[in-house]
């Protein structure tokens, strides 16, 4: 078994660009959730004739469709994975924005018939209503509330009530109907989630920023080592995800 200090000083140096998670394969496992997002991603997008993916990461969830809408656009805000998702979707015909925090979707208004977001950073309902056509649909997979948080709490300590309600999907629900949006299905899921080794935990607060804001194995050394010692000794860190799949038609 590698120690502490070498699976922390990998997981410093590992590659957190895009939207993959193959390093760790065999280090952490998450449950899926019954609904199948990827499948009922390809049948939409595959019938659509103009369709934005929000908030695609390197486009690597939106490659595996094998079949896109006749206007395939997608959007994205971090540079590297702009670069990714031009790399990896630029040869389907795929348009791919970068589109800052907040900025418009750029694209006209009704002039989409399908919106697809998997985990999306803040669904803008009133955009997403503004671009969908009459009937048009979005079809999304949302993080849910307090995804995690048994992982986070052990770095920040206690969350608050407010925090633990953030992305709740019955307000969500509340937001896209005000927008103007029917939503014609919601399913929820909460999600086993298992950390094998320090050095996986490590990694995946590099790349999931927003958990444990301005992480820094350094700073966080001490909590990283408690951390290492749970899983030694009991084998695994669980914690849960949540996640909310909703479609809604305008």
């Amino acid at each position: 078994m590698r120690t502490t200090d070498e699976l922390i000083a990998d997981a410093a140096m590992a590659d957190v660009d895009g939207w993959g998670f193959g390093h760790l394969e065999g280090r952490a496992t998450e449950e899926r959730p019954s609904w199948g997002y990827l499948g009922l991603l390809a049948d939409s997008v595959a019938r659509a004739s103009v369709a934005v993916d929000l908030d695609t990461g390197g486009g690597e969830v939106l490659a595996q469709c094998p079949r896109l809408a006749a206007q395939q656009h997608v959007t994205e805000g971090w540079p590297p994975n702009v670069a990714k998702a031009r790399e990896l979707l630029g040869p389907l015909g795929v348009e791919v924005h970068e589109v800052g925090p907040g900025a418009p979707i750029p694209l006209a208004d009704d002039e989409a018939d399908l919106v697809t977001a998997r985990h999306p950073v803040r669904p803008d309902w009133t955009e997403i209503a503004r671009v969908l056509t009459s009937g048009g649909e979005y079809l999304a997979q949302h993080v849910g509330p307090a995804s995690a948080f048994e992982l986070i709490e052990h770095f920040v300590g206690e969350t608050t009530a407010q925090q633990r309600r953030g992305r709740h999907p019955d307000d969500e629900v509340a937001a896209a109907e005000a927008a103007g949006l029917t939503v014609i299905e919601l399913r929820t899921a909460r999600l086993r989630m298992e950390f094998y080794d320090v050095g996986a935990v490590a990694w995946i607060l590099r790349k999931c920023v927003w958990w444990v804001p301005g992480f820094d194995v350094d700073r966080y050394r001490e909590r990283l080592l408690a951390m290492d010692e749970i899983i030694r000794r009991d084998g695994a860190f669980v914690a849960h995800s949540t996640r909310h799949l909703i479609r809604a038609r305008r």
